[in-house]
Formats: C-alpha cells, sequence, structure tokens
C-alpha cells in the first residue's frame, strides 16, 4: 500500500469525525453502518421516527462519495416502483428505461415493512444479486450498493413483517435508541448556532472517498484479515448453538455464520488489526443474530428478547485462546 492510500481504520475514524459533525451520540450505530459497509452487506435499522436516521444515511452517502436515494414505503407501492419500468416515448416511438431508485449507491428504505410481500422481494432480490430484471433484460447495480431498511418498532398497524427468510438478507439489524440528555443538548445548542440537516457543506462536511478504486482497496484489506483455527470454530460454535437453544424454534443459518465471520474481520480492520480475535466475535453476535433468531410463542409473551438469549448463550461457550 502507497503512503498516500488510507488503511481501513483511517478511513473509519474520518467518516466517524465527519458524520459526529452532523450526527451527535450513535457511536455504536455509525460503527455497525460501517462494518455493513466494509463487509459489503445491508442494513436493518429499528428505531423510532426522529432520531436521525435518513440524515445519517445521507450524510454516510455524501461522506463515501456516493449518490443517496431515500423511498418512504408504502401499502399501494409496486415492484416497479424500486426497480423501474419501461415506459414508451412517444417521440421516438420506443420504449426507454426508467430507472427505479435502487440505481444509487446508499439507498434508505424507509419503513420497509409497510410494503407488500411482492414489493419487499423486488428490493431484496435486488440487494442479494446486485441486479434487477426488467421485462427480462438484466440490469447490473452499482459496485457499491448499500441498502439502510428501517423498521419502526411501535407501530403495528397496517404492516407487513418481514419473513425469516428475507431478514436472513440483512447482515446486521441495528437498534437505534433515543441519545442521552447531554447529546439532546448539544443537538440543540447546533440548531441555536444556525445547523441546518439539508446543508451538508455548510456543516463542513467533507468527502473522503473520491473514486470507487478507493473502496475497492478497502473491501480488499477486509478481505486479507486472518481468522485462525480457533476463532473459526468459535464462529461455528455461536451460531449452532442457537440451533438448539432453550426457547427458539428457529436458529441461524449457515447465511448467518458467514455474516459473523465477515462482519468480525470489517470490526477487526476497522480497528487497525490484520487478524480476528473472539472478542470481535462476541461484541457483533447480537447485531448479527437478533434478527435471525425466532422465539418460541411462550419466550416472547414472558418477553424474552434475541439479545438475551444470545447474551446467556456466549457465557456457556469456552472462547478460545
Amino acid at each position: 500500500m502507497s503512503e498516500n492510500q488510507m488503511t481501513v481504520a483511517e478511513l473509519g475514524e474520518n467518516i466517524r469525525r465527519e458524520l459526529g459533525k452532523v450526527i451527535q451520540g450513535q457511536h455504536d450505530v455509525i460503527e455497525q453502518l460501517l462494518i455493513c459497509l466494509l463487509a459489503r452487506g445491508h442494513a436493518l435499522l429499528e428505531g423510532v421516527p426522529g432520531i436521525a436516521k435518513t440524515l445519517m444515511a445521507k450524510t454516510l452517502a455524501h461522506v463515501i462519495g456516493g449518490d443517496f436515494k431515500r423511498v418512504q414505503f408504502t401499502p399501494d407501492m409496486m415492484p416497479s416502483d424500486i426497480t423501474g419500468t419501461n415506459v414508451f416515448d412517444a417521440a421516438s416511438s420506443t420504449f426507454r428505461l426508467r430507472y427505479g431508485p435502487v440505481f444509487t449507491n446508499v439507498l434508505l428504505a424507509d419503513e420497509i415493512n409497510r410494503t407488500p410481500p411482492k414489493t419487499q422481494a423486488a428490493l431484496l432480490e435486488a440487494m442479494e444479486e446486485r441486479r434487477v430484471t426488467i421485462d427480462g433484460v438484466d440490469h447490473l447495480l452499482p459496485p457499491l450498493f448499500f441498502v439502510m431498511a428501517t423498521e419502526n418498532p411501535i407501530e403495528y398497524e397496517g404492516t407487513y413483517p418481514l419473513p425469516e427468510a428475507q431478514l436472513d438478507r440483512f447482515l446486521l439489524k441495528i437498534v437505534l435508541d433515543y441519545p442521552s440528555e447531554a447529546e439532546e443538548k448539544e443537538i440543540l445548542r447546533r440548531y441555536q448556532s444556525g445547523f441546518d440537516p439539508h446543508d451538508l457543506t455548510t456543516a463542513g462536511v467533507r468527502k473522503l472517498v473520491t473514486s470507487p478504486e478507493e473502496l475497492q482497496r478497502c473491501w480488499d484489506q477486509v478481505g486479507s484479515v486472518r481468522v485462525e483455527e480457533g476463532v473459526f470454530d468459535y464462529v461455528a460454535q455461536v451460531v449452532r448453538r442457537t440451533r438448539g437453544a432453550f426457547q427458539v424454534s428457529l436458529g441461524g443459518s449457515p447465511r448467518a455464520t458467514v455474516a459473523l465471520f465477515k462482519c468480525s474481520r470489517a470490526l477487526a480492520a476497522l480497528q487497525g488489526r490484520d487478524y480476528v480475535t473472539p472478542d470481535d466475535v462476541k461484541r457483533l453476535a447480537p447485531p448479527v443474530l437478533r434478527h435471525r433468531l425466532l422465539l418460541e410463542p411462550e419466550a416472547e409473551i414472558e418477553g424474552v428478547t434475541p439479545d438475551q438469549i444470545v447474551s446467556e448463550m456466549l457465557s456457556g461457550i469456552p472462547v478460545p485462546r
């Protein structure tokens, strides 16, 4: 690597600094979004309205030099509203493709559980295949294609919950909480000073990535992070243990094992290491697994959460040395 090329750790630190100019707090959320980006996955965000999910996505897109689009999902949305469609041009008597919002770099899919399963599936297919099929013709999406889909944890009326097989397509489920009192006061001070969330340039947010090759080098760095045999075993044990866990009717699939492996390498690279530790695996097990565990009805009634089950499970698995 030449001297003027940023490492993953340097890029991650710089992105955190730029996001910090407009986002107060949410440090764990930002780290997990960076892990998703570096592991080339997609994120499912759960949080109440008004905690800067849109601003976070728009700012991240700006910092990494990507295009940003936001889609508000509604019950009447059709798959073609996501992927695009061929429209007839009367002037030339030909059909031309009207590209849908998936043809972007960073897509915020707001309240994905408010749209019918057929439309959800259109987006999830694009996420998985990184291409869409329109009238029998395949169209590739950009190499940088990162989806941040949101769910409102409060309102369930008029929603279409994502099936387990579709939830499994998201690399991480990231839970956003309210800012602390001190952070909320700092938000007010920023607005008093003239902060405008619609004007990132005035806020001083810089573009850090100027070419696709820079991100490709970071992806290559993540791919070169070493994983020792003992950590391999640990990753597999963590996910396999969920399949027979008490109060769990459906555990993590092999896709979950791969997700935990990829995310652990991304976290190691963000921290400037070229090797994965068991602590990386333990730290990422909750966001990797929380949306992939289907609890028994009795556990849900008792208020048991997937995070509690993952925590108890991790305490019973020997950590490799």
